[in-house]
């Protein structure tokens, strides 16, 4: 899976979780496992917390494999 900014961070937890979440976690978005927060896409939380999403999508890719 390519990690884009319309990704649900829900899916990308399941798809990888443990090499994912730190990055999200990094962020500020301590509330991974909440429905909302999982429902949400990368877009969305790095306008909630000030991030630039195309540097976490690339950050995230990179370390997935992608």
């Amino acid at each position: 899976m390519t990690i884009t900014k319309d990704s649900i961070i829900g899916d990308i937890l399941d798809a990888y979780g443990e090499v994912t979440a730190p990055f999200f976690l990094e962020m500020g978005m301590h509330c991974l496992g909440c429905p909302a927060s999982r429902g949400e896409t990368v877009a969305q939380a790095c306008d909630v917390h000030g991030v630039d999403a195309d540097e976490l999508v690339k950050k995230l890719n990179e370390a997935v494999g992608n």
